[in-house]
């Protein structure tokens, strides 16, 4: 089961994550930076030293000497933080003064035209040194200065900086994060609101949503709500319609049924019951034969995903279905025939569905048709592939084909005891698979053509 996600959450998740991402890189940005600028800054308070060191270097009688007094001494070591070592080498006399453990340059290449700078550990302790050579005037002896110094003043100072530059920016943070929080929470209140409003609504309120108070962004979510609704409203009514009319004519027969049986019940005898008998029988069959198209008519709604449309012979459904029609055309002396090619026309749709959508037109053929008159099924693949049913019978006027294919609809004056709903569901099968329905008249003496165009499967 999958774990719903809060919109709040992920608007917070999606602006706080980058916000702290960018603050903890410039964090550590400003941690190299401030380290940088602290160690130039130290590093030429330790290049000061050595270079006062070098003031108290002497050539005396030829020989390098230093003449370091201790209170200059006691001047160069206080600090009341960090210690200072140094230590004094002549390259041909060794040590001069000094600590002999402060550390030197490992590297024998050393470029020595400029101060040297390291990081060494002395007495347990990591310290900075600048190591340096001299050359003092009237000798040419080498004497090399190293001067040493813990790092508790360069710590101090950058968590100093350090401070004063991360404690605004997370009161930043902080604020910005209840402000995240409120902006989102008010943002998201429209929402809310619609949410409860829909809610609060009754099943048969399918009134369109207002639009006044919500946000652009939200707006194609309500239109498709409302175009939802409206479809939905669509679909109520026609359903409520269908049940309506199907009610109404299912009456009649029921209302002729009843009428029948009473009069059947005040005869005595068998024979005098008999025409009674036929009415029951003819009733029973126009309701089964009503409710066997009601049935056809509710699953040919284009319900979206209800149908799974494969290919489908169309040459081969025609010439099965024309043949289980014939012995009906039979009985009024009606000539049934198929015109179309012994190979297959694959077209995409439902079988069934197809089935009965030619049954219908067989069946309005037969029934309003001319006794001894001709039915032709057509089966064409040019342009496109198209089922075809004519017949000679009156036609269909002008001005009714317009109407023939709405449900329960009859032409005034038309024979027979149909309940006007076969050409409907004809449409409703053709509109499920997106084919072109054509109506002709034949000539003015009459002839009915139904043309059905289906899309390349």
């Amino acid at each position: 089961m999958n774990k719903q996600r809060s919109l709040k959450t992920e608007i917070l998740l999606r602006l706080a994550v980058p916000l702290i991402f960018f603050i903890s890189v410039e964090s550590v940005l400003s941690y190299f930076v401030t380290l940088h600028h602290v160690d130039v800054a130290y590093d030429r308070w330790l290049l000061d030293s050595a270079r006062s060191l070098t003031q108290e270097i002497k050539v005396r009688d030829g020989k390098v000497i230093v003449e370091l007094p201790p209170a200059a001494l006691e001047i160069f070591k206080w600090d009341e933080s960090d210690k200072t070592y140094f230590k004094i080498i002549s390259e041909e006399q060794g040590m001069l003064a000094g600590d002999k453990f402060v550390p030197e340059p490992f590297d024998v290449e050393t470029d020595w035209t400029r101060p040297v700078y390291f990081d060494d550990e002395m007495y347990g302790e990591p310290v900075r040194v600048v190591s340096m050579l001299i050359t003092p005037e009237h000798s040419s002896e080498k004497v090399f200065v190293h001067v040493a110094e813990t790092l508790n003043k360069r710590r101090n100072m950058m968590m100093d900086i350090l401070l004063a530059d991360l404690v605004p920016q997370m009161v930043l943070v902080l604020l910005a994060g209840i402000y995240l929080v409120v902006g989102v929470k008010r943002g998201l209140r429209p929402l809310h609101t619609l949410a409860n409003e829909i809610a609060q609504r009754s099943s048969r309120d399918l009134r369109p949503i207002p639009e006044q108070h919500v946000f652009l962004e939200v707006r194609t979510l309500t239109d498709t709500i409302n175009d939802l609704l409206e479809r939905l409203g669509l679909a109520i009514a026609t359903q409520q319609r269908f049940i309506a009319n199907a009610a109404h004519q299912l009456r009649t027969p029921l209302a002729g049924l009843k009428l029948q049986v009473e009069r059947a019940q005040r005869e005595q005898d068998l024979s005098a019951m008999k025409p009674a008998l036929i009415q029951i029988q003819g009733s029973a069959d126009r309701m089964s034969h009503l409710t066997t198209q009601l049935l056809i008519l509710a699953r040919s709604e284009p319900i979206d995903g209800d149908y799974e449309l494969r290919p489908v012979d169309l040459c081969k459904l025609a010439k099965e279905t024309c043949m289980d029609w014939v012995p009906k055309a039979l009985q009024r002396h009606m000539e049934l025939s198929f015109e179309g090619s012994k190979r297959a026309l694959y077209v995409r749709g439902d079988e069934v569905l197809l089935r009965e959508l030619l049954a219908n037109l067989l069946d309005n053929a037969i029934c309003y048709g001319h006794d001894q008159g001709n039915i032709i099924v057509k089966v064409q693949s040019y342009p496109s592939p198209c089922l075809i049913v004519e017949d000679d019978g009156p036609g269909i006027p002008e001005v009714e084909m317009g109407k023939v294919f709405e449900r329960f609809y009859r032409i005034p004056g038309s024979p027979g005891d149909g309940c006007g709903l076969g050409l409907a569901i004809v449409k409703e099968i053709a509109d499920l698979h997106k084919a072109r329905l054509e109506l002709h008249r034949l000539s003015a003496v009459g002839g009915t053509q139904i043309e059905l165009f289906f899309k390349e499967p």
